[in-house]
C-alpha cells in the first residue's frame, strides 16, 4: 500500500500525460527515472521530443531526472543515449556492458548530488562487492577498447542493426504478415502486430505465443535470442556481415513456417 502511495508509473511517450501528473504533484515528486530507450520491454524508441520534453519538465519543476542506461550506456554510442539524444540527466545507472561478462554496476551524476553522497556527504552507501577488482579490471578493458575504437566499432554494429532491421522488413512485406521492426544502434526486436510499438500497452499488443514459436525454430537451427517479444536482440562486434546475411536467411525459413 505504502509503495503504491509513493510510486506512479506513466506511459513512455506520452508528454501530455507526464506533464499532467507532474504539474498535479509536483511538491511530492522527489526524482522521474525512465530508461531513455525501452529494453525492456522489446526496444521501444522515445519519441522526437519525449525525452526533450522530460528534461525541460523535470528542470522548470525542480525534480531530479535519472537515466536508466543499463542497457542502453556505452551501447547507443560511448556516451549512451545521453549522447545519443544530447539530453543530460541528473542520475545516470549503468551495468552490463560495461563488465565484458562480468557482473558490475556503476552510477553518477552532477555534481551537487553526489557531494551529498559519501565519502563526501552525509548520505551513506556502500556495497558488499564494491570495487570488485576482477570486474573493474574487466570493465577498464572493455571502456578502454570502445574509447580507442569508438568510431569503427559504433559504425560497424549500426551498419549490421540496420542490415537485418531492412532484412525482416522485407521479410514481413514479401509474406504480407503483421509485423513490426524496432531497432537503434545495435539493438532490434521484431513484434508480430498491425500496431506500432510505441509503449509497454502496444508492445502488448504482440503476438506472443507466435514469437515463442519464433524464437523456438530458430534456436533449433543456431540463432539464440530472447524468449520474449518484451526483451531485446543484440548485436555484437563477434557477428560479421556473413553471420547476419546467414541469420536473415534462417529468420525468412521460420517465419514462413509459423
Amino acid at each position: 500500500m505504502l509503495l503504491s502511495l509513493c510510486l506512479q508509473v506513466l506511459p513512455f511517450n506520452n508528454t501530455d500525460v507526464f506533464e499532467k501528473v507532474i504539474k498535479q504533484n509536483k511538491d511530492d515528486i522527489a526524482t522521474v527515472i525512465i530508461e531513455p530507450v525501452i529494453g525492456n520491454a522489446g526496444v521501444i524508441l522515445p519519441k522526437e521530443r519525449f525525452l526533450k520534453d522530460i528534461r525541460k519538465i523535470t528542470e522548470e519543476e525542480g525534480i531530479v531526472l535519472i537515466f536508466d542506461e543499463v542497457i542502453t550506456g556505452f551501447r547507443l554510442a560511448l556516451g549512451g543515449a545521453q549522447e545519443y539524444y544530447k539530453i543530460i540527466p541528473d542520475i545516470v545507472t549503468l551495468g552490463k556492458i560495461m563488465g565484458g561478462g562480468f557482473p558490475i554496476a556503476a552510477y553518477g551524476g552532477k555534481k551537487e548530488i553526489f557531494e551529498l553522497i559519501s565519502p563526501l556527504g552525509k548520505i551513506y552507501q556502500a556495497s558488499t562487492f564494491s570495487g570488485n577488482p576482477v570486474s573493474v579490471i574487466a570493465s577498464l578493458t572493455v571502456l578502454s577498447i570502445l574509447f580507442e575504437n569508438r568510431n569503427k566499432i559504433y559504425r560497424s554494429l549500426e551498419k549490421l542493426q540496420i542490415k537485418i532491421r531492412k532484412g525482416l522488413h522485407d521479410i514481413i512485406e514479401d509474406l504480407k504478415i503483421s509485423g513490426q521492426v524496432n531497432s537503434i544502434a545495435s539493438m532490434f526486436q521484431i513484434f508480430f502486430t498491425d500496431h506500432p510499438v510505441i509503449d509497454y500497452l502496444s508492445a502488448k499488443s504482440s503476438d506472443k505465443s507466435k514469437f515463442m514459436k519464433y524464437q523456438l525454430e530458430l534456436m533449433k537451427k543456431g540463432v539464440f535470442i530472447p524468449p520474449s517479444p518484451f526483451e531485446t536482440c543484440f548485436i555484437s562486434t563477434a557477428h560479421t556481415e556473413e553471420d547476419i546475411n546467414k541469420t536473415i536467411e534462417i529468420m525468412e525459413s521460420v517465419i514462413k513456417s509459423l
